[in-house]
């Protein structure tokens, strides 16, 4: 008992040092002023039309990308989970192959491509075709999450998908089940945990991310991500900042009650 005490230890000394000290930072300068006086005035700042519109803004694009990558993963998660094993481990790791190259540079990847004068604009034009003029927009930001946070929806949906028992499935089809009641009645609500898991893991980095709308949206697109950057390292307003930061923790709690609620077991986990 005591040595396993000990091999705790890291992990705990990661927790408090990286987890419960920063988060105890945030909730410092969130709810005080300059002065060390407790308040809710920074909290409060979500409330202005700016930082509703960025707020507002980030959770239209979030939900279109979040919907956009489970339309998307479904169908993928679906085929790997029909596939061998040897086809499903090579099909799993060219979707998984992205996520090995750093976030910021698969970002700034899509960047190149969809500039004026990029990859695809000159594909384009050599073929005689209409230029695409997508970058510095919403679409641009969209389309940035969804190849990010992809895999993010894959992986859990495809890990419920493949625990399934097929004689669940040939018993519903030997009652003469066709293959649109099998998948409405057996492996749709089989997979819910998945499901969840996944608009989880993306929904949340899509609301909270600043480095995407940057790079893809440029100065026209403003989420709130990009809100409370700006407090940090523009107007190195700590409080503001962290008000900001700590009215979005209410979302990902908000997520995490949802995993709780759906995914008990834990069979929507990536791995």
């Amino acid at each position: 008992m005591k040595n396993k005490r000990l091999l705790s230890g890291p992990y705990l000394f990661w927790a408090i040092a990286f987890i419960i000290i920063p988060l105890v930072m945030i909730f410092y300068y969130g709810l005080t002023n300059n002065n060390g006086q407790f308040t809710f005035s920074n909290l409060a700042r979500m409330t202005t039309p700016e930082n509703l519109k960025a707020l507002g803004l980030a959770l239209l694009i979030s939900l279109i990308s979040t919907v956009i990558c489970l339309l998307l993963a479904y169908p993928l998660a679906m085929i790997l989970s029909e596939k061998n094993v040897s086809q499903t481990g090579f099909m799993a790791l060219i979707f998984i192959l992205p996520m090995w190259m750093n976030f910021l540079l698969r970002t700034l990847a899509w960047q190149t491509l969809l500039e004026k004068n990029g990859v695809i604009n000159s594909l384009l034009n050599l073929l005689h075709l209409p230029e695409l003029a997508i970058i510095n927009t919403p679409y641009a930001v969209a389309l940035g999450m969804v190849y990010n946070f992809l895999p993010f929806m894959i992986l859990p949906i495809y890990n419920v998908l493949s625990r399934i028992d097929k004689d669940v499935i040939n018993a519903a089809r030997d009652l003469g089940a066709n293959n649109l009641q099998t998948f409405l009645k057996i492996i749709l609500p089989l997979s819910v945990p998945g499901i969840i898991s996944g608009i989880t893991m993306v929904f949340v980095p899509s609301l909270t991310t600043f480095v995407i709308s940057d790079l893809l949206g440029g100065s026209k697109i403003l989420l709130i991500g990009n809100v409370i950057e700006q407090e940090f390292k523009q107007g190195s307003n700590w409080h503001v900042g962290s008000g900001l930061s700590i009215v979005l923790m209410l979302f990902i709690i908000a997520s995490m009650a949802l995993i709780a609620k759906y995914d008990k077991d834990g069979e929507g986990s990536m791995f």
